[in-house]
C-alpha cells in the first residue's frame, strides 16, 4: 500500500531540501505580509522563493525540474503558510525571523545545488556555480515579485556566502570526509558567512556614478 505524494525513501540530502523548502518558502510569505499580498499571493511568493534557483538549476543541467516531479514541494510550501497564520504574531511581526529563514534556505539549498550538480558529473566550478544558483536565485525572483531591488545585488553578502560554502564542500572533499560530513559543514559555512557579515556590517564594495565628473567608481563601505 502506498500512500500518493509521500516517499518514505527519503536520504539526508532530501531532509536537507525539504528544510531549505520550508524556511524559504517561510521567507517568502513572511515577506510578502508587509506588502498585504492575499492568500494566493502569498503562496505563490512562498513557493517560488522555495523552488526557483532549484528549477533554474535543472533546466541548466537538462532535467526536469525537480518539483514537476514530487508535488511535496508543493504541500511543504502550504504548510509553511499554515506556519504563518498560525504563528503570524511570532514570525510576522519580528524582524529578524526573515533573515533568519532566509540565511537557512540559502545555506540548504546552496549544499543541494552543488551536490546535484556534482552527481550529474560536472566539474567543482560548475557545482559551485549551480549551488549559488540554487541558493540564491529563488530570493531574486521573491524580490522581483514584491518590487524590490533583489538583495543579491546589494551590498549583502549573499551569493558570496554561497561561493565560499562550494568552497568548503570541495575542500571538505579533498579531506576525505563523508559525504554527510561534506554537506553539513558546507551548510555551516554558508550560514556562518552570511550572519558574521550581517553582524559586522561586511559588504562588498558598491560601484556607482559620480554625478559631477560622470566617472564611474567604486565605493567601499557602502557608503552613500
Amino acid at each position: 500500500m502506498t500512500i500518493p505524494f509521500i516517499d518514505f525513501h527519503v536520504t539526508f540530502l532530501d531532509m536537507i531540501d525539504y528544510i531549505g523548502t520550508f524556511a524559504f518558502a517561510i521567507s517568502g510569505v513572511r515577506l510578502s505580509s508587509t506588502k498585504k499580498f492575499d492568500l494566493f499571493g502569498a503562496f505563490v511568493v512562498g513557493f517560488v522563493t522555495a523552488v526557483g534557483g532549484g528549477t533554474i538549476r535543472d533546466l541548466f543541467l537538462g532535467v526536469t525540474p525537480f518539483w514537476m516531479v514530487q508535488p511535496s514541494y508543493a504541500i511543504i510550501t502550504f504548510l509553511s503558510l499554515i506556519t504563518v497564520i498560525v504563528f503570524k504574531k511570532w514570525i510576522v511581526r519580528l524582524n529578524y525571523t526573515f533573515f533568519i529563514f532566509d540565511a537557512i534556505g540559502l545555506a540548504l539549498f546552496t549544499v543541494v545545488g552543488f551536490e546535484k550538480s556534482m552527481n550529474a558529473g560536472n566539474p567543482t566550478w560548475i557545482n559551485i556555480i549551480m549551488g549559488c544558483i540554487t541558493g540564491a536565485a529563488g530570493g531574486v525572483i521573491r524580490d522581483v515579485l514584491i518590487n524590490v531591488v533583489p538583495l543579491i545585488f546589494r551590498k549583502d553578502i549573499y551569493a558570496m556566502a554561497c561561493i565560499g560554502g562550494g568552497f568548503f564542500y570541495w575542500l571538505s572533499m579533498k579531506m576525505g570526509l563523508q559525504t554527510i560530513a561534506c554537506e553539513i559543514i558546507a551548510a555551516i559555512a554558508v550560514l556562518m558567512i552570511r550572519i558574521l557579515c550581517v553582524h559586522y556590517g561586511i559588504e562588498l564594495p558598491s560601484l556607482y556614478t559620480d554625478d559631477n565628473s560622470g566617472q564611474t567608481r567604486i565605493r567601499r563601505g557602502g557608503g552613500k
